[in-house]
């Protein structure tokens, strides 16, 4: 029987975003089997707990059978060494994106010699598209249709709207 290849998606996935989804889709045809995985960063507050991003996650890619969602705490290089994968995917939107994640794609490499990192690049209608733009839309109340999964379109709305009250803005 031949090696599964298994790829891991990292990112904040906060929100999840169609152009997030584009990527994910396009890479579960390439291998076996993609994790998303929400990378934990203490010292960023999102707009939703990483928790409920990886539910957010589950509920938008549910429709891939080789698609799995997790959280993680540790080091990239180090969660891909545990999980057997080979391959981090990460998209593209920009030039400006690939100076970051070309670094730290050296980076990881450094620290696990195993792992390759493969660039997709956004599909053109996405280029523009990223959580913090659907964050700063969602607050101004704009109709997020066209940005994020269907599916937790609502659970922005809401998480909005308790900030937004949370912080005395109706």
């Amino acid at each position: 029987m031949s090696e599964q290849h298994i790829a891991i998606y990292p990112g904040s996935f906060d929100p999840i975003t169609l152009g997030h989804l584009n990527i994910i889709k396009r890479a579960s045809h390439i291998f076996d089997r993609l994790i998303v995985c929400i990378m934990v960063n203490s010292e960023k507050h999102g707009l939703f707990p990483p928790e409920e991003r990886a539910e957010l996650v589950r509920r938008a890619t549910e429709r891939f059978p080789n698609v799995e969602v997790d959280c993680s705490h540790e080091l990239l290089s180090e969660y891909a060494r545990r999980k057997g994968a080979h391959v981090v995917v990460k998209g593209l939107r920009a030039m400006s994106d690939f100076e970051k994640e070309f670094q730290m794609a050296h980076i990881n490499r450094r620290l696990n010699p195993d792992l390759d990192t493969m660039f997709l690049t956004s599909s053109e209608k996405y280029t523009f598209l990223s959580s913090s733009v659907v964050k700063e839309l969602g607050s101004y109340g704009a109709d997020l249709s066209e940005f994020v999964p269907r599916e937790i379109i609502g659970d922005i709305e809401r998480k909005i709207r308790e900030r937004q009250a949370g912080l005395g803005r109706a």
